[in-house]
């Protein structure tokens, strides 16, 4: 699943940073290729065809060759801060390799600086899902050393362990698209090998440990934007942003995907579970 965390924005003129950073986004570099994410059992294939780009659960025994030539690119889901239990590499990993947990998500948190595991994602997790024709990858708990990192020198080293992690993908797999979720401290050194950056929760959240929605505190959005403003203008590299509604809630997800897509970045509005097709710019219900 996804990972929202929760930070304290760390700006000085919030809201006139805030309006510069939502300028800049609209303006230069395209929106960039519609995205959607779906981890359910079964995804809809015919209803996701709107998107360039879906992201599946590889768990969920989907068989992307089956569908190679429908207009999606059949991205698979991974998680290189964290790992779950059931996960089938989750066994061959040294309990050394652990050094902590996200409790909201019942999951451990991998030490980047580990000896052998930019290898070993790449064998165990990277190379069965290219075997089963996967072409694209979501990045997914990019930042989750923060749980673990308390100090400038293990942050600097974790992310130094998490920059090796995301270039041995690409050495081993040039044509490989990678999407960043988050990951804005390292993209200064990686930033030339992600297909796309997404981040979670512009707007409409989800609280995992709670199961709720969540409105976005202003604050939290401003530093947001600002990084948007820098991946958009520095990098040139199309941004996605994932927010959250009730299902049940006809207009919480259209309503949110416009205003994502006023401030130039490519919405994707879907429930909490990620198990229903959600809004973008070219959802189904469009």
């Amino acid at each position: 699943m996804l990972r929202l965390f929760s930070r304290l924005a760390r700006v000085v003129a919030v809201g006139a940073l805030a309006s510069v950073a939502h300028a800049q986004a609209a303006a230069g570099t395209p929106a960039g290729p519609s995205v959607a994410l779906f981890y359910g059992a079964n995804p809809p294939v015919e209803q996701l065809s709107a998107f360039d780009v879906v992201v599946v659960e590889p768990d969920a025994k989907f068989d992307p060759r089956a569908h190679a030539k429908t207009h999606p690119a059949w991205f698979a889901y991974v998680s290189v801060g964290e790992v779950n239990a059931h996960r089938s590499y989750f066994s061959a990993m040294p309990s050394a390799w652990l050094s902590g947990e996200n409790a909201a998500w019942a999951s451990k948190v991998v030490d980047q600086t580990a000896p052998g595991w930019p290898a070993f994602f790449v064998d165990k997790v990277i190379a069965p899902l290219w075997k089963r024709g996967y072409r694209g990858f979501f990045l997914d708990t990019l930042d989750s050393y923060q749980l673990i990192a308390k100090t400038d020198a293990a942050r600097a080293a974790q992310e130094a362990g998490l920059v090796n992690v995301i270039r041995a993908i690409k050495a081993r797999y040039p044509k490989a698209k990678l999407i960043f979720n988050r990951g804005f401290e390292v993209l200064p050194k990686v930033h030339d090998l992600a297909y796309v950056v997404a981040f979670e929760s512009l707007y409409r959240g989800w609280d995992a440990g709670k199961q709720r929605y969540t409105e976005v505190p202003q604050a939290d959005r401003d530093w947001l934007l600002i990084q948007v403003a820098t991946i958009r203008e520095k990098y040139r590299l199309p941004v996605l942003a994932i927010d959250y509604c009730p299902p049940a809630d006809d207009a919480c997800g259209p309503a949110t995907a416009a205003r994502i897509s006023e401030a130039g970045l490519v919405p994707y509005v879907t429930d909490g579970g990620l198990a229903t097709v959600g809004v973008g710019p070219a959802s189904p219900s469009d």
